[in-house]
């Protein structure tokens, strides 16, 4: 009877799974940037469940731990600090550059932190990596598609914050680039994320009479900029920053989105397999199958936390779980050949992200069809 009883227990041990292997997260789930958080989170659950459906972290279940930065540097900082203290090896987020900026210092000395903002520009070997194409090779994308299609008068409106800041030097030293020699900015304008109206500076831009408007801000600021384009009767091809490339957005905004949006994305956003790597379609059906089997299509947010998501469980699974944020850094530096949804990944050619602007596509926001249009090639070139 004793044997019976231990033999029992034995097996009712056996059947449990083993202790989780956990990644913190910081997201930002409420406050101004909760429309990327909410979608990232969502994105990382649907990670978790293919991992752990194919076998886990070596037979280890993953398990992602989320925290909630409302969307505030400083609550982030808080957040992180309490993290790093435990000392953990990996740690994924924020959605927001300047949480991201703010969290940079703190991992100095790991863990390896993996931001979801392309807008953030990690020095090379650093244990900080950075989601999906940059925010100044996407620039170079779209840049090449108003000049190959003709429209070389270009007004600019970006924020007065720090933010804003990166994104005018950014375009600045896309559009001092030879190829770009044509391009004339006919007026840059400044706002606050702030403001509740920014009228004056669309009369300002109407009035410079440009032949194509780059709005580079995310979330609440951008739909300011849109009710006031739309009031203003400012019309014309309008390009804005990936990270308004949300459905959420777009149904939020339908009555006031400008008639011609352009948004640059990773190549994620392309499902014509005429320039998509055999691996990387086989990585694109997997998204976007999963998010059918929620009834859902992946937007940007999907794919921002996507790829991170998956390559630091390619890590985990290369090197185990006992990894330390030393030996996933060096993996993930080294890291080249690996096909995920936006391409291509080659660490060592580009560090600390692994794209560069082959992997950009531009897209057209489609209002019959509710979805965005791919209009590019990679790199910007416009399709026939």
């Amino acid at each position: 009877m004793k044997v019976l009883i231990v033999l029992a227990a034995l097996l009712s041990l056996a059947a449990l799974p083993g202790e989780a292997y956990e990644i913190n997260v910081v997201l930002p789930l409420t406050g101004s940037g909760a429309f990327l958080g909410q979608g990232e989170r969502q994105s990382l659950q649907l990670v978790q469940k293919f991992v752990n459906d194919t076998g886990g972290i070596k037979g280890q279940e993953l398990s992602f731990v989320f925290h909630d930065d409302q969307s505030s540097p400083q609550v982030g900082v808080q957040l992180v600090t309490e993290i790093v203290a435990k000392r953990p090896a990996l740690l994924l987020g924020s959605s927001l550059v300047a949480i991201c900026r703010a969290i940079v210092p703190l991992v100095k000395a790991g863990p390896v932190q993996y931001c979801f903002s392309p807008g953030l520009h990690p020095d090379a070997g650093s244990f900080a990596f950075t989601a999906s194409v940059s925010t100044l090779d996407l620039a170079d994308a779209v840049i090449r598609y108003f000049r190959l299609k003709g429209w070389t008068r270009l007004a600019i409106m970006v924020s007065s914050d720090a933010t804003g800041q990166d994104a005018e030097d950014g375009l600045k030293q896309v559009l001092a680039q030879p190829e770009n020699k044509a391009m004339q900015i006919v007026t840059i304008q400044h706002f606050n994320i702030n403001d509740v109206s920014v009228s004056a500076q669309i009369e300002n831009v109407k009035g410079a009479n440009p032949q194509a408007f780059i709005a580079w801000s995310t979330g609440t600021p951008i739909a300011t900029i849109f009710r006031a384009m739309l009031q203003g009767g400012l019309d014309v091809p309008t390009a804005t920053t990936d990270g308004n490339m949300t459905y959420a957005q777009m149904t939020q905004y339908a009555d006031f989105l400008p008639r011609q949006l352009y948004i640059p994305a990773g190549e994620y956003a392309a499902r014509d397999a005429a320039f998509l790597p055999p691996a990387v379609r086989e990585q694109s059906d997997t998204l976007y199958r999963l998010y059918a089997s929620i009834g859902q299509k992946p937007d940007e947010p999907a794919e921002l936390a996507w790829e991170p998501g998956m390559l630091v469980a390619r890590a985990l699974r290369a090197l185990g779980p006992e990894a330390s944020a030393e030996q996933i850094r060096d993996f993930l530096a080294h890291l080249k050949g690996y096909a995920g949804v936006d391409g291509i990944y080659d660490f060592e050619k580009v560090p600390q992200r692994g794209l560069d602007v082959s992997n950009a596509v531009v897209t057209l926001w489609s209002k019959d069809a509710k979805t965005w249009e791919v209009v590019s090639k990679p790199a910007g070139e416009p399709l026939p």
